[in-house]
């Protein structure tokens, strides 16, 4: 466990498989996430590095919409189902810098039968809102 700034306990949570490109620890390619459970919302810390390159000093888009798909994958551990994804949408709104850590928030917006409706931000450390994200989830048996 871990403290929020606001002082809100924070369960870390296991990875989806140990190889998963963006949260498993054994994928030495991958972004190697660890993700936090807070209340109703889940957020990790990324920094992007040469692996996930764009233009130069920059991170690649589909790196950022690789990491906001997986960080929506542990919205399910508050809707307790799971699911996948129909679609992904992310706005970029200024450019990722590489080797800056930037904080990805997630939480589950709404729910209509098996259609689950997320979204994301995320911040620098400077406070600037990079990109924002939001998905569609479609629960499963």
């Amino acid at each position: 466990m871990t403290t929020t700034s606001s002082d809100v306990v924070a369960e870390a949570l296991p990875p989806h498989t140990p190889t998963c490109m963006g949260c498993g620890p054994d994928n030495p390619n991958g972004l190697q996430m660890t993700v936090f459970l807070s209340g109703q919302q889940v957020y990790t810390d990324v920094t992007f590095d040469e692996r996930q390159a764009g233009a130069p000093g920059l991170a690649h888009g589909g790196a950022i919409a690789a990491a906001c798909d997986d960080l929506f994958g542990f919205t399910l551990w508050i809707v307790g189902t799971p699911a996948v994804t129909r679609n992904l949408a992310v706005g970029y709104r200024v450019p990722v810098p590489l080797h800056h850590p930037h904080r990805i928030v997630a939480r589950v917006d709404s729910r209509e039968g098996r259609a689950l409706h997320v979204s994301a931000t995320g911040i620098g450390q400077d406070g600037i809102v990079r990109f924002t994200a939001t998905a569609m989830f479609v629960a499963v048996d």
